[in-house]
């Protein structure tokens, strides 16, 4: 149903894509055939007048050009075939600058200069970044990291295809680049070149996997981080070139199931095969009155907050830990975890 909807979706962007495309064509047509006739009309007025007249080409042709825009600075023609000819240009001056008025009247009215302005802004904007991050896709996972890296003062470009997803990031002040990440020419255009790295983070794993063999095919250098929804999903994305991959659904599980087992561990984050963590020393667990070398096993307790406040640095090895204090320990995940049950809450049987 999910990708159903997601095709639909596309395929009405697609729709858009085109007509707009189609609206401006039409607008160059018709824009070409007023310029066409505009020209056309004068060369006809200008040698019916210098015949009619007897004037000089010169002179007919400021005739024509005062009859056909309705200044009427000049005099009248003297014979018949002259009025002729001036009621003739003055007709066909009227319906051509009508027309011209009118197609004119219309590309304003249907938006099609400002999205063209739009774009253009947008895309002198980009063309002056370097060392900047692109993000495919604007779903939640690539709102978050608009955020941080906004956060963190980072220029950054996000491509999307859904144009309800580009008001959202008109809204944020974010570059938009409403198309396919997984075009060339797209990731060209969003300056893949010059960028420092590439996160692509779209919903389906299959696009990503696509996003990062195009990204990788344009540039080798660069840093791809790509997000995985399943667990088969990240062997492929690595062979396919991505550096980093991050399975928003597996992290975010294993993290609830650990606070559950260990409702005393705070933030953890995740070094190489090492892993930092904030472990809570609640008041009825076996670390009560110890010292930090007693608890420690093959962990390391780098930092000591006190229940007043009061940071300790590389605590003591005698340093006593008392309820209400917080520890910062690293190590492997086996070592946190010989720690974290140590500070585990005992369970006190009901009678």
């Amino acid at each position: 149903m999910a990708d159903r909807s997601e095709i639909i979706a596309r395929q009405h962007v697609l729709d858009q894509r085109v007509r707009a495309r189609r609206e401006l064509r039409m607008f160059a047509r018709r824009l070409a055939f007023l310029m066409v006739a505009l020209v056309v009309l004068i060369v006809v007025g200008t040698i019916a007048f210098a015949i009619s007249e007897g004037t000089s080409i010169a002179y007919s042709f400021v005739w024509t050009l005062d009859t056909v825009t309705t200044l009427g600075s000049i005099q009248d023609p003297h014979d018949v075939a002259g009025r002729v000819v001036v009621v003739g240009l003055e007709l066909f001056g009227i319906v051509t600058l009508f027309y011209g008025l009118a197609t004119v009247a219309e590309f304003f009215v249907s938006g099609q200069l400002s999205g063209l302005l739009d774009e253009r802004r947008t895309q002198k904007m980009i063309d002056s970044y370097s060392d900047h991050f692109i993000i495919c896709g604007f779903g939640r996972v690539g709102r978050q990291v608009v955020r941080d890296l906004q956060a963190a003062g980072a220029k950054h470009v996000t491509i999307d295809l859904s144009p309800v997803h580009h008001e959202e990031a008109r809204a944020l002040d974010v570059r938009y680049i409403e198309n396919s990440a997984a075009d060339d020419e797209v990731l060209l255009q969003a300056g893949i070149e010059r960028a420092r790295a590439l996160i692509t983070c779209v919903d389906s794993d299959a696009e990503n996997i696509f996003i990062t063999l195009t990204a990788r095919g344009l540039r080798s250098d660069i840093l791809i981080i790509a997000r995985a929804s399943a667990e088969d999903s990240e062997q492929k994305l690595l062979r396919a070139g991505a550096d980093r991959v991050i399975s928003p659904y597996k992290t975010s599980g294993t993290e609830m199931a650990r606070v559950a087992l260990h409702p005393q561990v705070g933030g953890a984050v995740q070094v190489a095969d090492y892993r930092m963590e904030e472990i809570e020393v609640s008041p009825a667990c076996q670390g009560v009155g110890k010292t930090v070398d007693q608890v420690r096993g093959d962990s390391w307790i780098v930092a000591l907050r006190r229940a007043d406040g009061r940071l300790e640095p590389q605590p003591e090895p005698r340093a006593v830990i008392n309820a209400g204090d917080m520890l910062v320990a690293i190590g492997t995940p086996a070592a946190l975890e010989r720690l974290e049950g140590v500070f585990q809450p005992l369970v006190v049987p009901s009678p």
